[in-house]
């Protein structure tokens, strides 16, 4: 009884070098069906493990790549993995490994909201690459301000339909100090608001009587 425990111990402490010597002995590959040797084996980093050829795998790239395709996937029966472009370098060539960099920022720039920083002095590519909702945000080359809606400079203190109304730079450095003091700006006649005691219910002088807005 003893002795057949320890044998399986002895087994399942064996598993994992025999599934190394596996992986690096001969194969044949799964595109041309040819016999291979093991140095000849692509290996998709640590995504995937399908026996290919490396040369099979670079002329795959390279039909890919002329399809302007960015996102390349693992052409194994059913494999969803993407090819790891880093683990390809070196077996395609420069010119295919920069078109198919080009494509994987072409679909980055595609599937992400982006503008330009509207500072003449960067004119940076931002994108929103959380999803989020943005307006004001910070141009991460020259960290100034704007608004991603309207894509100017950052107008504290207007709303994104108030900003063609900036005329100069006194009605920017207004809705800088509405925006530091967190002011409300009255929805109706667009004056700024601070409440300082009282009721929080406010009326506009320059509301029409209920008899001439009908």
């Amino acid at each position: 009884m003893g002795n057949t425990t320890q044998k399986s111990q002895e087994t399942e402490v064996e598993e994992p070098g025999q599934l190394q010597q596996e992986e690096d002995s001969n194969f044949t590959c799964e595109i041309c069906i040819e016999p291979m040797l093991a140095t000849r084996k692509f290996k998709n980093g640590s995504l995937c493990k399908h026996p290919f050829c490396l040369d099979c795998i670079a002329k795959y790239i390279e039909v890919k790549v002329e399809e302007t395709t960015g996102c390349i996937e693992c052409p194994g029966l059913n494999c969803k993995q993407l090819l790891d472009p880093l683990s390809c370098n070196c077996i395609i060539s420069k010119t295919i490994f920069e078109k198919w960099c080009d494509h994987l920022c072409d679909s980055t720039v595609l599937g992400s909201e982006s503008c330009y920083c509207p500072y003449q002095d960067c004119s940076v590519l931002v994108l929103n690459e959380c999803r989020d909702k943005l307006m004001k945000i910070k141009c991460p080359n020259c960290k100034k301000s704007f608004c991603f809606l309207c894509k100017i400079p950052w107008h504290a203190g207007y709303q994104c339909n108030e900003s063609r109304h900036l005329r100069d730079r006194n009605d920017i450095l207004v809705g800088e100090l509405i925006e530091e003091k967190k002011w409300t700006r009255c929805y109706n006649c667009g004056h700024s608001v601070e409440r300082v005691s009282g009721c929080r219910d406010m009326k506009c002088k320059y509301a029409l009587p209920p008899s001439l807005t009908a």
